[in-house]
Formats: C-alpha cells, structure tokens, sequence
C-alpha cells in the first residue's frame, strides 16, 4: 500500500523487469480516482466516464429507484448521454498533488500534551487546508471544486497535503442487475472462485457537461492471464499493521467483540424488517447489505486477532524494536516511554468506549434525519468559530462535502427510520444503563420506540428547503436554529453538549496520545528501518503490485481465473445463486471460455472496492471488488501467499456490455471510439 510520493518502483523493476518512472506513476495517479461513500475508483474515458463497484454506487440506485422503478433489482442503462441520472449525494475526488507538510505539523504541536497538543494540531490542519483551497482558487476555480486533506502517515511520522479536484456532480450510466453484481450474496462474499459482475459506470460532469480529462486508464486490448504484474490504485481504508500491541489487544478485547455483537442483532433485526412487505425489503436493501459485509468482514479482523501465532508474531515484531530502542541511550530517552503512555489511553478509551461510541459516534442515532439535525446544530455552533478552532468536519474545506450530503434530495422512508432509531436507542439504553444521566435527558418518561416515533413522525427535515432554511455557514443565522421547535432539532440540540463533552475526552485523553506518541515511535521505526515499510492505510490513495495467482486454501489449490460457463454451471435459479433472466437470454450469444472473475497477490483493505487493475502500460485488465476469506486478516497483516484480491476480468465487463446488455455507447466509448 505504497504512497506514490514513496513507490518502491527500483525494486518492483529487480522482481519483474519494469520500473515505473515518475510520468507513468503521475499518469496512474490522475486516472484514479475515489468516491464521496468510501469506495476507489477510476476514471476511463476522456469525457469522465468513472469506474467503480455496483456496490460502492449502490445508494445512489436505490435513491434513484421506487416502487415503480426498481433499478437494484432490475439495472439501470442510460441509453444516451442526456440519459445519465444525477446521483443525490455521490462525488469523485482526483488527487492533483502531493506536497509534504511535516515540519509544518510537528513544529506547531512541538512540547504540547493533551488539550494543548489537541488544538494546536487542529488549528495546524485547518490552516494548512485553508491556505490550500484558497491558493488552487486564486483564478477564479470554483472553492467546492477543490478539496485539501492533511494526511496522517506513519501514525503521525509524516504529514501530507493531499489537493483534489472534487466533481459534485456524478451522474449514473450503467448499473447491472443486483442479482448478477452481488451473485452468489453472502454465502460467496469474501470467497473465491467468484462470478460477480460488480461493476457501474458513472460519469463526472463540469459545469454541466462531462469534464474534458488528459488522464485516463483504456482498456487492455490483450486479456490479462495467470502470473502477469498488475497493478492497482486505491484508497484503502484503513490497516492497524504499525499499532503497539496495547491498541490491538484493546480491538481484540473490546471493542470488536462489541462492534460484532451489535452489527449481529441489527442484522437479524433488518432481515426481519424486510419481512413486512416487498418495498420495505427494497429500501433496507444496500443497509443489509453494509450490515452483512461489516460482520463477516469484523470476524475475520477478529479472528486474526484471536490466532495465537498470528498475534505471537505482532508481540515479537514489537519487542525487536524496542530492543534497539532500548539499547540505544538517545533513542530510549526520547522514544521508549511513548509505548507507556499509549498504553495508559487505552485503559482509558476502555472506560469510556460505550459513552463514545453510542453518544458522539452512530450506534445510538441511527437515523438519517437525527444525522441532519446533527449537521445543522453543530453548523451553528461552529459558523462563529475561527476556522482554526472548529470541529474538523466544520471547516471551511469540509463544508462543501457535507453540504453535499445534507441537502441530498435522496428519499426517505419513515417506517425504516422510526425502525433503525428505534433499534439504536435501544441499544444505547442497553449498553449506558436505565439510570445514565445521559440516558435519563435522553429519553424522559419516554420509550426508545416512543421517542423514535415522535421524532421521525414530527420533523420537517425531510423537506431539503427546509434544511437549507436552517443551515448556517456564519453566526447570523444561529437565532433561528436556536429557536427551531422542530423535534428532531430540539433532540439534537438537547444532548448535544454531553455527546461534544465524551468527544473531547476521547480526542485529549486518547486520541492526541494516540497520535503524539504514535509519532515518537513512528521516529524510532524510521530510525531503525527507514522509509522501506509502506504507512498504514488511511483512506488515501496508495499503489500496489503483485500478480495474477492462484493459492492454496484447505489443503486444495485454487486456480486464480474463472469463467462464464463456471456462472452459469453454478446457477440454481434460486437467490443468490440465481443469475438474472438477461443472462440466461443471451447464454446463447456469450463465449463460455470467457475469463470472469480474477484472483491476484496485490495488498488490499475494505476502500479499495472499485480500485482499478491495470498492467504495466496502465490499461485496465479488471476491477477489485473483494478480497477472499485469507484477506480479512488484513487489517493487521499481509500474507502473499494466500491473502488475494478478488477482481472482475476486463473481458467480462466488455462481454457482457455488448452482448448481455447491449450498451455499445459505453463499449465504443471504453475502446476509445
């Protein structure tokens, strides 16, 4: 997961024969591309034509979707341009450039603890993210055109200033069937062989027409096979691989224990929802879908963690470097006691874990319209703030991304909305106890159901206008959120100070510790190391290679390539293994030999679905949408031998654009026609 400021491009030219050069890693890096709901992807056409995951776009055709017009089930095909639907709330980011910002950071927090370390880094972040937008913007570019991120790396041994130009306006092209994206559902996710086509098309649009781009990724004209070099460029989440032990003994202990029991019941919870009728089942749809990927995804997390070998191994890494810290007088004055201290933040995250993830976090308020009064509430209160001392996802640069979201004219359903609140207050109440103070303002005389109801049923927030009405962006406009008796605006308002009061604890007593001393040992590792280990994921773009390959799993190997005729021999005409009547349809016209789905060695995490595959002349020979059951370790380490990334094969995709589906605009378009 190497930053592209930092490719290890000599040694992938020793293993394989080709090194890539500064244009070709500039070129991969303006192709590529991420989206605003946490996904990768790339852009590959000229005139903006983005590829990503059915799933990563999956909201959006539910949004797009109705009683009427159900384009999950059925796909979506936008047979001209002027075709192409608006996506409410969906946006791609292309990362322009890259500048190194360190010195700037730790200068400013240099000698500070706590609070004092806190703010300071804060107000750190936003000036420098200030001064970023307004610099790409002297000519006259659009300020919600640019996005600037200062990015954490190393776990604070390194600052990076990330510009994007941002494209809010993402409209859909093409969405297959849920039945063929997702085929196989739960049972096959995060398993290999594979035969999903998980893949939509969307395009980014500049001023109303699709933006004009010099760099794009065409697609391979020669079909990707067994041992080639690929590569992919992502956006992957997040990895713990550079975490002190006392981090990964409190995920393994608490809080995935937590998490997984939590995801578990609103899991049934939904598939019993979904049981009241066929449009319930229809707007529960991508939450169940979330809400099944995150649980299996935390087993395995857990799972890893919960290997003794495995976890023997993370204890003797982190003993090997303390050992040379410690034989080193310098190194140990100024590094060893940073374990310590983490140490110390976690037995106090572990005290207030419960209160931080129900009150500030989203366990307790499920509820897109809570979300809303949220966002309005904390709006006001931050709009008369210097920039430099507001929350972070209130700062100037942050706004356009959430004004995004919370002027979405997305549907909303009260039924499913009175039923996931009821769900988290529930489990609030459960996890805080009865007699909570926070619990006893919460709810009054009044039941979770009760309150859910009462809320949903008396907001006026699903009205966009009306949202707009109370959205500050300065202190002028506060008099009249203030005074809003709109419900769900006063349940905000009313618990706001305490879930604010458990964040700044969180952020001075646990994460500031967290990222102070995560620096210091980040110092020492570079000091023992150097730069030759790749910084955790964290959400940014990164370059991985590796190659097409098949693996062993439970004593059998695994072949790395599927195909068509594997598909259809798999179909039992029953969910989820039952392929849609379009694919039947054509069986007749499809080449069977076709290569479907891919396994390859490239290092991945939950974000890089919809990452881009490409060869060595950048062109597209598939598209990640999973990793197989060896990879959910991956959070907390990569095996190359059996951890895979799993990838539709670019032939499928042009195969079953013509010939399933008959979209020739978009097949032309791919073949840069």
């Amino acid at each position: 997961m190497w930053t592209f400021n930092n490719f290890p491009a000599a040694k992938v030219g020793g293993k394989y024969g080709f090194t890539p050069d500064t244009k070709w890693l500039e070129h991969v890096q303006l192709a590529s591309a991420r989206t605003g709901s946490g996904c990768s992807a790339s852009f590959v056409s000229k005139d903006g034509l983005v590829m990503t995951n059915h799933h990563c776009v999956h909201d959006c055709i539910e949004q797009l979707s109705s009683a009427t017009k159900d384009y999950v089930k059925d796909g979506f095909q936008a047979k001209t341009l002027a075709d192409e639907v608006k996506c409410p709330e969906l946006e791609v980011d292309q990362l322009r450039e890259i500048t190194d910002v360190t010195e700037k950071v730790l200068s400013a927090t240099k000698g500070l603890e706590g609070k004092a370390y806190n703010d300071a880094q804060k107000a750190a972040l936003s000036k420098l993210e200030k001064e970023c937008v307004a610099e790409a913007t002297k000519g006259g570019t659009p300020e919600g055109s640019v996005r600037c991120d200062v990015v954490n790396l190393y776990n604070g041994g390194r600052y990076d200033l990330y510009r994007y130009r941002r494209f809010q306006d993402v409209r859909l092209a093409f969405a297959p069937e849920f039945a063929i994206a997702f085929f196989g559902g739960d049972p096959d996710n995060f398993m290999f062989p594979r035969y999903d086509l998980d893949v939509s098309f969307v395009r980014a649009y500049d001023n109303g027409k699709p933006a004009r781009l010099d760099h794009f990724f065409p697609f391979a004209k020669k079909p990707a096979k067994e041992n080639d070099l690929v590569f992919t460029s992502g956006t992957p989440g997040r990895t713990s691989r550079q975490h002190t032990i006392a981090r990964l003994e409190l995920a393994r202990d608490v809080k995935l224990p937590k998490i997984l029991i939590y995801l578990s019941e609103y899991r049934g919870q939904l598939i019993q929802f979904q049981e009241r009728g066929k449009e319930q089942k229809r707007f529960s749809n991508a939450t169940l879908f979330y809400v099944e990927n995150g649980v299996k995804a935390l087993r395995g997390e857990l799972a890893a963690l919960s290997d003794k070998a495995f976890f023997a191994q993370k204890v003797g890494d982190e003993n090997a470097l303390r050992q040379k810290v410690l034989a080193d007088a310098k190194m140990r004055a100024a590094y060893y006691p940073a374990w310590a201290a983490i140490e110390k933040a976690e037995a106090e995250y572990a005290k207030i874990v419960d209160e931080h993830q129900y009150m500030e976090g989203r366990y307790g308020f499920r509820s897109e319209l809570f979300g809303f009064a949220r966002q309005l509430v904390r709006a006001a209160d931050e709009a008369g703030k210097p920039n430099e001392q507001r929350l972070r996802e209130y700062t100037t640069g942050k706004l356009p991304a959430l004004e995004q979201q919370l002027f979405s004219a997305a549907p909303l359903y009260d039924e499913f909305e009175i039923f996931t609140l009821t769900f988290s207050l529930t489990k609030l109440r459960e996890a805080l106890g009865a007699d909570h103070p926070f619990v006893r303002k919460l709810f009054g005389k009044e039941s979770p159901a009760t309150l859910a109801a009462r809320v949903i049923k008396g907001t006026k927030l699903k009205d966009v206008a009306f949202r707009k009405s109370l959205y500050c962006k300065d202190a002028s406009c506060k008099k009249a959120l203030d005074s809003s008796t709109d419900p769900m605006i006063e349940l905000a308002r009313r618990i706001d100070a305490d879930a604010r009061a458990i964040r700044k604890r969180f952020e001075e007593n646990v994460e500031s510790v967290e990222t102070k001393n995560g620096e210091l040992i980040a110092k020492a590792r570079f000091e023992v190391y150097g730069t030759s280990i790749y910084p955790d994921a964290t959400g940014t773009h990164r370059l991985s290679y590796g190659t097409i390959a098949g693996y062993e799993s439970k004593g059998k190997w695994v072949k790395p390539i599927t195909t068509f005729g594997g598909a259809f021999a798999r179909h039992t005409g029953e969910d989820p293994f039952a392929l849609p009547p379009s694919w039947i349809a054509a069986k007749p016209k499809l080449d069977l030999s076709t290569p479907f789905d891919f396994a390859s060695t490239n290092d991945i995490i939950g974000g890089n679905s919809g990452s881009p595959i490409f060869n060595k002349n950048a062109e597209i020979v598939g598209l990640i949408f999973d990793g197989n059951l060896e990879s959910l370790g991956g959070d907390y380490g990569f095996d190359p031998a059996v951890n895979r990334a799993v990838s539709v094969h670019a032939s499928a995709l042009v195969e079953a654009l013509g010939k399933v589906y008959g979209v020739t605009r978009l097949v032309e378009e791919l073949a840069g026609k």
